[in-house]
């Protein structure tokens, strides 16, 4: 399974991509996290169905300095391949 996600409230400057990359890393999500101009910031959750479910809870939840305020999932094809979870800049 393979996701964009978009996520957007208080999530730059609040330790958001750590979050999302330590969290991706325990529980083998492969991918990237990255912020955006507009202040949101952008990830690519691919790994299995159950683990990337998990993942976007954990998103949508954040870290504790963070406020997300919403989550936009849409699936996607296949442009990339992935060896392991980053962050962008």
């Amino acid at each position: 399974m393979r996701v964009l996600v978009e996520i957007y409230g208080l999530v730059q400057g609040v330790g958001f991509r750590s979050y999302v990359k330590r969290k991706a890393d325990q529980l083998g999500i492969r991918g990237y996290v990255k912020n955006r101009r507009d202040g949101s910031v952008e990830a690519v959750f691919e790994g299995d169905e159950t683990n990337v479910a998990k993942l976007l809870i954990l998103t949508l939840r954040g870290p504790p300095t963070a406020r997300v305020e919403k989550l936009s999932v849409k699936p996607i094809e296949a442009k990339e391949v992935y060896e392991g979870f980053e962050i962008r800049s």
